[in-house]
């Protein structure tokens, strides 16, 4: 369908599909046939017509010459068509990764089909609740497991989506389209879908990019909400199906598995833009959201549940809750005077009412109200011979999304630096009369004095006390929190500290709790302390240095008397976030994830023997670099120990887009995610032994130890941020107002130090290198093979043999995920890029040193994997990879001559034009940071 010869080979389809699949290859293949017809026909405006010429003389110097070729034709190029050809093929590119989302639907519809009770779809709930069966569970230990489950994805407004909304509305119906299309391509609906789908294009080609102005925070919550709203809502009772169908029974599960948390408007560390008014704002918008999309159920069964009373008597427990119902006065006679004998129609008008009545006055209706009704329901069709109606259909979903979303849609985080809290605690004590200098204090005597205060039921301020602007604000969001928690306690669970360094970080942040009515000191009649507390207080340990000191700091915490209130208050149950950004920029690639597992490992450990109930809390990025990957093979190569059902994860950016956009990705991933979680807590059960031994160990601190210190190497050089900061586009990205938050945590200019980790990931990224997804392996790993330890390693990465420790063949999932992690992110580099990057700017010993180390973790992996070729065993991987090398050198190509004119800062089409450039690399290689 390329048809080149109506265009005189100037086609903007490849000429080779570099093995793609079939179907894949026809969807792109439409694709281009539409990019064709939309610039052919004129209906685009401002040059990019032009595209199509170029882009074939491009293709053919890059094919023929390499990227050096490219560099001469770049020179002589206008800049309306440099803009036409980034245009072109950042439209392509976002046409193509839609493309790319409906073949893996497809695959995992046709796996499905396919999938019988014996040999069922792989990575499905039917495979391990068959798995769970094989290895001695019968149905109810498959139930009780289940019911263990406690799945907290969590949203986050990170800066690493580049689209704007109105970019991926036109491209979800592009998606719907090709899928049409693709079912019948030459049906009598064909002409009308094809022409639907160069609209689509053709308004692509009009629209802007990349913003014109950053995202308000309150625009970011809108975006968030709108999967949370759509898909999510839609895939959630599907996973509880899937675990129906697989025990073969429509007796209701107990517990849903998966509940939402977001960031979005709660997330203030480092961002300004996060205020107490933003956040009261996003709980409001959340809730709102809420009702009407339960409304929409509750009409939805209205529709459905015209059960007469003449036909079917009323069971009594229906009767007596519409009494209750009508006792509120919310619904006048005369509206239920045609339903007057359709009782659950009567019923259902009176919960749309509390419904609705519930935003002005929470206490009319909750979300445990909600649920109570609907079950109510179900057990009155149960009891009146209609429970099939209430075991499967809208009604069990409807269900399902109430102890899902409760009436609150996602339950917020509050998230703040541990230094604004240190901060706003000493100005308070100042102003108490009690320390002048509490800052200054060591921590030993910082304890000692929140423990005063803690033990005592009077807050530190007096009335009308003038605090300072920060302080003020921090001690507004606590009762902004408060204000929330009193109209339903699940709008907001966890207020997080980043950065925690010491115990006294986490007892400050209770100093300010007690100050805003959330922690609360009484006496019981003995005279013992008691404590009510209504937020869990979680440590965020981001760098290097906290996740190693995390584990005696948290046995620390759980010995602390001034902390036992708190635990005791709720529940004994813990937290713990950890981060997976800061400490790679820290350390490199191999000791960021070493020190996470042995972290890990380590806190559940502390947690059990204290008694407490932990959930870890996994700060992923989208890129290998800040933890990003399948979640589903994270979660199998965690520790046993840390494998107990509850698991948090954040989600942001492209990720979210990625994983949510399609309903049937959607339910995918969350399949993934539920039966790694169920899985791995079965197996931790049942093979509760550690996976740190210690010859392992000792190998891993050796590998850990060398990555960094190769790492810290490139990174410390003298002159290496200068060379970065010239030869990356980290200025252009910095201006590209793609969210509400810095690149910087400091004011001013930025430096590597005060840099955040999404910027730094997102540069090595637009310059395909991806350092921070691999640098630093090559010297540790060629170490390892140098000193006769080949066979270790292929061991533990299940090539065969034994490895140190004598374990079995089958290798550790750990162990394996990092090779397989970084060969992808290797795979994926294309070092020549670089190189035109740091012609223009040098110097070149950074350069050099990315060429060598590159060299030496190729040769690793592919001593360790077998392999002749990166990724040479993912075979569909690999050729979607090569697949999209030619076009994305072209984009990279174009971006180096735009930033080498030099005249961004003078010149708002030029600088537009790099922009552009960057929004394409991102397209082309489906991620920022």
């Amino acid at each position: 369908m390329d048809d080149h010869s109506q265009t005189g080979g100037q086609s903007l389809g490849q000429s080779s599909r570099h093995s793609l699949s079939e179907s894949l290859s026809r969807d792109i293949a439409e694709i281009d046939a539409s990019l064709e017809r939309v610039l052919v026909s004129g209906v685009v405006t401002g040059g990019d017509e032009q595209a199509r010429p170029v882009i074939a003389e491009l293709r053919r110097l890059s094919a023929e010459q390499g990227l050096g070729g490219l560099r001469e034709f770049v020179r002589r190029l206008d800049l309306s068509t440099i803009h036409a050809v980034l245009k072109t093929l950042t439209v392509r590119f976002h046409l193509v990764n839609k493309a790319e989302q409906l073949e893996i639907a497809r695959i995992n519809a046709a796996r499905e089909r396919e999938a019988t009770p014996e040999r069922p779809r792989a990575e499905s709930l039917f495979e391990v609740v068959s798995k769970l069966r094989a290895e001695g569970r019968d149905e109810a230990g498959v139930r009780e497991l289940f019911s263990r489950l406690d799945i907290q994805p969590t949203l986050t407004a990170h800066p690493t989506e580049a689209r704007r909304r109105s970019v991926l509305a036109k491209q979800g119906v592009i998606a719907d389209t090709l899928a049409e299309l693709h079912a019948d391509p030459d049906g009598p609906s064909s002409a009308g879908l094809r022409d639907r789908l160069d609209q689509m294009v053709a308004l692509l080609f009009v629209t802007d990019e990349v913003r014109s102005q950053r995202l308000r925070v309150e625009e970011e919550v809108n975006n968030g909400s709108y999967f949370l709203a759509n898909t999510i809502w839609e895939a959630v009772p599907r996973i509880v199906r899937d675990v129906q169908r697989a025990l073969g029974s429509d007796a209701p599960v107990a517990t849903v598995p998966v509940r939402y948390r977001s960031w979005i408007g709660g997330d203030r560390d480092g961002n300004p833009f996060v205020t107490a008014t933003v956040t009261r704002s996003a709980m409001g918008h959340l809730a709102e959201l809420a009702r009407r999309k339960h409304d929409g159920e509750l009409e939805k069964l209205r529709q459905m549940l015209s059960v007469s009373d003449k036909r079917v008597p009323t069971p009594e427990r229906l009767a007596a809750s519409i009494a209750r119902d009508e006792s509120l006065g919310l619904v006048s006679e005369d509206s239920q005077r045609q339903i007057m004998h359709e009782p659950y129609r009567r019923k259902l008008l009176h919960m749309r009412a509390k419904l609705a009545e519930s935003g002005a006055d929470p206490e009319v209706y909750t979300g445990a109200g909600l649920i109570e009704d609907l079950e109510d329901i179900a057990s009155s069709l149960d009891e009146s011979g209609l429970g099939h109606l209430a075991a499967r259909g809208p009604l069990a979903d409807a269900i399902v999304r109430a102890k899902t979303f409760g009436l609150h849609l996602a339950t917020l985080d509050v998230r703040q630096h541990s230094g604004v809290h240190e901060r706003a605690v000493g100005e308070m004590l100042e102003l108490a009369g009690v320390e002048s200098a509490y800052a200054s204090l060591d921590e030993r005597a910082k304890l000692e004095l929140l423990e005063r205060e803690l033990s005592s039921p009077r807050p530190l301020l007096p009335m009308g006390a003038p605090v300072g602007d920060e302080t003020r604000e921090v001690l507004d969001v606590f009762r902004v929190v408060g204000d929330a928690l009193r109209r339903d306690r699940e709008h907001v669970r966890s207020y997080i500290v980043s950065m925690t360094h010491d115990l006294s970080d986490l007892l400050e942040v209770l100093i300010l709790m007690k100050e805003t009515g959330l922690y609360r000191v009484g006496r019981s009649d003995d005279g013992s302390a008691v404590v009510e507390s209504d937020l869990d207080v979680v440590p965020l340990f981001e760098t290097i240095d906290d996740l190693e000191r995390a584990p005696g700091l948290t046995e620390e915490l759980y010995g602390s008397a001034v902390y036992a209130p708190q635990l005791a208050a709720r529940g004994r149950f813990q937290e713990i976030m950890l981060g997976y950004s800061d400490s790679n920029k820290d350390g490199g690639y191999w000791i960021a994830n070493w020190s996470l597992h042995k972290a890990e490992d380590a806190l559940s450990r502390v947690a059990d023997d204290a008694g407490v109930a932990l959930r870890l809390f996994h700060g992923r990025g989208g890129t290998v670099g800040r933890g990003g990957g399948r979640a589903n093979r994270a979660v199998l190569a965690t520790p046993p120990a840390s494998r107990t059902g509850r698991f948090r994860v954040t989600e942001q950016g492209e990720v979210i887009t990625f994983r949510y956009a399609l309903p049937a990705i959607a339910k995918r991933h969350l399949e993934q995610m539920v039966g790694a979680v169920l899985y791995g807590l079965h197996d931790a059960e049942a093979r509760p032994e550690s996976d740190m031994h210690g010859p392992r160990v000792e190998l891993m601190e050796r590998l850990a130890g060398a990555s960094r210190d190769a790492y810290r190497e490139l990174i410390d050089d003298d002159g290496f941020w200068a060379w970065f900061a010239a030869v990356s586009p980290i200025a252009q990205i910095s201006k590209l107002p793609i969210a509400s938050r810095p690149v910087s945590r400091a004011k001013g200019s930025v430096d590597l130090g005060s840099l955040r980790a999404i910027p730094w990931v997102f540069s090595w990224t637009q310059m395909r290198t991806n350092v921070p997804g691999w640098y630093g392996i090559g010297t540790a790993l060629s170490a390892e093979i140098d000193a006769g330890r080949l066979d270790t390693l292929r061991a533990l990465y299940g090539r065969g043999g034994k490895d140190g420790d004598g374990q079995s063949e089958l290798g550790w999932p750990f162990f394996r995920l990092l090779i397989d992690n970084a060969q992808q992110e290797m795979a994926r580099a294309r070092l020549e890029v670089l190189e035109q990057y740091a012609a223009h700017w040098g110097p070149a010993k950074p350069l050099d040193m990315i060429r060598a180390e590159f060299d030496r973790a190729e040769s690793a992996v592919l001593a360790i994997t077998g392999q002749s070729r990166l990724l040479e065993s993912n075979r569909v991987i690999r050729a979607l990879i090569d697949a999209r090398n030619p076009d994305t050198d072209v984009l990279n190509a174009l971006q180096v001559e735009l930033r080498a004119r030099g005249q961004e800062e003078v010149d708002p089409q030029l600088s537009a034009a790099v922009s552009l450039s960057i929004n394409g690399v991102a397209a082309a290689m489906q991620s920022t940071g």
